[in-house]
């Protein structure tokens, strides 16, 4: 098991952050591998600090060298890895022309041998994390009174493949969804990862405010937590 959070010296003197350097391709790939990493957080971390250092490192690291297609990819394949889709991942990383020396997404390279490391936390939660509500979750905003719903029906896709379709109105927020999302098909809200155009969107998120028709789709990733270790 690893501790801390996985970085290495190189990725600690960019700040925890992940980074890519020009070097040699070793020219091996190997499949990336099913088995989730295990790793302990220095302190005890919540589903919400997980989730914004998260989002912290995928909005900086492509500030760094190499390529923005490639760190984008590696995003999507990370979260569709998380999500027990490593069919969907190895596709990313196989269209993308991503090359993994040890099979895991630790460290990765692009067809110009450009090297890309990525912290554990960005894929797998630790065993430690600790699931309460979050701050935006506690702070979401009063619902729409019923004089100003207009609902229709928004699809949402979810990454085991199922399509379900949820009555929503513009005023909703995304935690709203998610919580009805939940009572449709008991996923746990703190398990939802809603996204829209490519873009994470937050439980504060309101639908009008992400452009989004009754015709669109939404993809939702479903990250259950790692079992109880003994």
């Amino acid at each position: 098991m690893q501790d801390g959070v996985g970085e290495d010296v190189g990725s600690r003197r960019r700040g925890g952050r992940c980074s890519a350097s020009a070097s040699s391709c070793p020219g091996r790939n190997e499949p990336l591998k099913k088995e989730r990493l295990k790793w302990k957080s220095d302190y005890p971390m919540t589903d919400g600090q997980l989730r914004s250092k998260r989002d912290e490192f995928w909005d900086t690291a492509p500030a760094f060298e190499g390529r923005k297609e490639i760190w984008d990819a590696l995003k999507a394949a990370a979260y569709a890895a998380e999500a027990n889709d490593h069919e969907l991942a190895q596709a990313i990383l196989d269209g993308a022309s991503i090359t993994l020396p040890h099979g895991t997404l630790c460290e990765c390279y692009d067809e110009l041998g450009n090297r890309y490391q990525l912290p554990i936390y960005c894929l797998s939660p630790p065993v430690n994390l600790l699931l309460e509500h979050t701050e935006e979750e506690s702070l979401e905003p009063p619902e729409p009174t019923p004089s100003v719903r207009r609902e229709f029906p928004l699809k949402v896709r979810l990454s085991t493949g199922k399509d379900v379709r949820l009555s929503a109105s513009l005023p909703d927020t995304v935690g709203q969804l998610k919580r009805q999302l939940h009572s449709q098909e008991g996923i746990e809200p703190s398990w939802q990862r809603w996204f829209f155009s490519g873009k994470l969107l937050t439980d504060r998120t309101r639908l009008q405010e992400t452009k989004i028709q009754k015709d669109f789709v939404i993809q939702v990733i479903i990250n259950q937590p790692p079992p109880p270790q003994d």
